[in-house]
């Protein structure tokens, strides 16, 4: 094999963590996937994975290496496409993440119109509760909901969402509605843990910054049951606004004390420098934006 065989060679082994479900990727023997790895690890004096009876994972050296190999391999791909005069039209996989909830509900449709304004571009769509890092990982473009650290990566800001209390009707008769956040003390609270970051509950009033830490019966890790709890009737909880939209609009859920909400949470469409962006990324990151931007639930 040449240098850049032997690297995609690696590079699947890494992804697959195995030797065997690498070889059936890229419909070689096992032994030529063994062989290959070997050689490689040989002819750079390091190694690259550590190998049990069960597990194949990688090394220190190989984590580095890894991230330099796909961006060698992007790159020459996109060379081949540039040359062979396809660069205008996009063509390859593209890896996107983004939270749960927000990936059923905003990010889904999105990418559904881009298969269908895109053939040629194929996704895998990663929705998880937890901050994905790209390059580690392997992931092309993210979309985050929170103020951005300073970083390698580009961003392109594509709307807002409002960290908001809500409950439902039936509740707040039943009840009465909080006027104060002091008055939350004697409700019915549902907490979601991904939500209450320090463990408060935090509110703007005049410009001051005021906190309630709820003492709640049910604590979920998910904004579904959250929400389901409070369409139940089971008290108050505090989400995302993109994430209630649809039941503010029915009359299912109504907000609570949202004159004293925080400042709303930036959301930004992230990927890989530009410098280095192919264009299949460039497209989906282009969609993106634009499908985004148009969204009334996060403007």
């Amino acid at each position: 094999m040449d240098r850049l065989q032997t690297m995609a060679v690696f590079v699947a082994v890494a992804e697959e963590s195995g030797f065997s479900p690498a070889a059936r990727r890229l419909n070689l023997s096992a032994a030529s996937v063994t062989r290959a790895v070997s050689a490689l690890e040989d002819r750079l004096g390091a190694r690259l994975f550590h190998r049990t009876t069960r597990t194949v994972r990688l090394s220190d050296a190989g984590e580095r290496y890894l991230d330099d190999c796909r961006r060698i391999l992007a790159e020459v791909d996109e060379a081949d496409r540039h040359a062979a005069g396809t660069y205008a039209a996009p063509r390859g996989v593209v890896s996107v993440t983004a939270s749960a909830l927000f990936g059923r509900m905003i990010m889904a449709p999105a990418l559904l119109n881009l298969l269908d304004r895109y053939p040629e571009i194929a996704v895998h769509s990663v929705y998880v509760d937890r901050v994905v890092h790209l390059v580690e990982e392997g992931i092309d473009v993210a979309v985050r909901i929170a103020e951005l650290p300073d970083s390698s990566l580009s961003a392109v800001r594509v709307g807002k969402v409002r960290r908001v209390l809500c409950a439902s009707p039936d509740y707040l008769e039943r009840r009465g509605r909080p006027v104060e956040p002091s008055d939350l003390q004697g409700h019915d609270l549902i907490d979601f843990a991904h939500m209450t970051p320090g463990g408060e509950w935090a509110f703007d009033k005049d410009g001051k910054r005021q906190a309630v830490r709820p003492q709640a019966r049910l604590q979920v890790n998910n904004a579904d049951p959250a929400i389901a709890a409070a369409m139940a009737g089971r008290g108050i909880t505090r989400v995302l606004s993109y994430m209630i939209a649809p039941y503010l609009a029915s009359g299912r859920l109504e907000l609570v004390l949202d004159d004293v909400a925080p400042p709303a949470v930036p959301i930004h469409v992230v990927h890989k420098e530009a410098g280095q962006t192919s264009a299949r990324v460039r497209a989906v990151v282009d969609h993106l934006v634009e499908h985004l931007r148009n969204n009334p639930s996060i403007r």
